[in-house]
């Protein structure tokens, strides 16, 4: 058995990441990208050493969720960023809610487990009903 204590000259076990840790990384190099980049680039900036597998697998899992775009270069693909941390938060928990049948009981439930502040803040991002969001369409036509 190998001895990963640390003592008598063995290494310690590498930290594992947390969940969306690696995605967040990525994305983060995405975003300080001059250009789409291949995958190459992306490893490249990256800090841990991860396999060139590890990372086209992270961006192929960042395409799914719709947080980076990739156009066809030759044979292999150039990536780029369209979220952010924030924005890759966002489309985890739309994905949580679009999963479950009765939306407006989930919405009910998180907004009443929000603290105060976060209600608040949740409150003014709303503004009133009907006003334009950001992305130009109105509220209330989900």
């Amino acid at each position: 058995m190998t001895d990963r204590s640390g003592v008598g000259g063995a290494e310690p076990a590498p930290r594992r990441r947390g969940q969306g840790e690696l995605e967040a990384q990525v994305l983060a190099v995405l975003k300080n990208a001059p250009a789409p980049v291949p995958v190459v680039w992306v490893q490249e900036h990256l800090d841990g050493g991860l396999a060139y597998t590890t990372v086209i697998t992270i961006l192929t899992r960042l395409h799914v969720k719709g947080a980076v775009a990739r156009e066809r270069a030759g044979r292999s693909f150039v990536w780029t960023a369209v979220a952010d941390e924030s924005g890759l938060a966002a489309l985890r928990m739309r994905k949580v809610l679009d999963a479950e049948s009765d939306r407006k009981a989930v919405l009910a439930s998180f907004v009443t487990a929000l603290s105060p502040n976060d209600e608040r803040l949740l409150r003014e991002l709303l503004g009133d009903e009907g006003e334009e969001r950001t992305d130009g369409s109105r509220e209330g036509g989900d």
